[in-house]
């Protein structure tokens, strides 16, 4: 089977990091928590659970069998269920197709399912970051760019943060041992010396039979 990513010599990375440059961490978004917090697919569920309990009663309303009104409620049911199916679906696919990046000078967002996009934040460009992590560990590491240097909300979607559509801000999203992830970004940004974190480093799967190239010395 091919891969549609066979030209990258590093997963997420389309050429090989110039020397001096270490990678740093790789990682994808938890789908489900991307299906969740990015295409809301609990909200959706709980909008077709309104709408079938709504039917219910207006069944019940008209006067309506058991078996007739079940049958007005089981449509419904089966429409949200193919919705929310179609929205997990879609969540898994970029959470897939997503590997975020970081290494000593840089952040990279590679995504997309049908037309895949690589986006380089250069550390020159990030004027602050912060970090959300929920309960679960998961969360968010949002970047501001320096006046000047815009991306496309479109571009970035869903790696962006939510709401800032004049001065879009790349996103790290859904991902695990956040907390990690942002102090290890932290040190990164701050230009003092960090170590690749050998357990973060599993967060994003290599391909079979290919080996991680040695990172260049500083």
């Amino acid at each position: 089977m091919s891969d549609d990513f066979d030209f990258e010599p590093i997963p997420g990375l389309p050429s090989l990091p110039p020397q001096g440059e270490r990678i740093l961490w790789q990682g994808q978004p938890d789908w489900w928590a991307l299906a969740i917090r990015a295409f809301h697919i609990r909200k959706v569920g709980v909008y077709f659970a309104v709408l079938v309990a709504w039917r219910g009663i207006a069944a019940y309303a008209e006067g309506l069998t058991v078996a007739m009104a079940s049958r007005h409620m089981l449509w419904i049911a089966l429409l949200g269920a193919t919705c929310m199916a179609v929205l997990a679906l879609l969540a898994y696919a970029y959470a897939r197709s997503t590997i975020y990046t970081v290494t000593t000078r840089r952040i990279v967002i590679r995504s997309g399912v049908a037309l895949p996009v690589t986006i380089n934040v250069p550390f020159s460009q990030i004027e602050a970051a912060a970090v959300k992590v929920r309960t679960d560990g998961i969360g968010d590491i949002p970047v501001r760019l320096t006046k000047g240097n815009r991306i496309a909300a479109l571009a970035l979607w869903p790696n962006w943060r939510p709401w800032r559509f004049t001065r879009p801000e790349p996103m790290l999203r859904c991902i695990r041992n956040a907390s990690s992830v942002a102090s290890l970004l932290a040190s990164a940004l701050s230009g003092a010396p960090v170590q690749p974190h050998p357990l973060l480093a599993t967060d994003a799967p290599q391909p079979s039979g290919t080996a991680m190239p040695t990172p260049a010395a500083t």
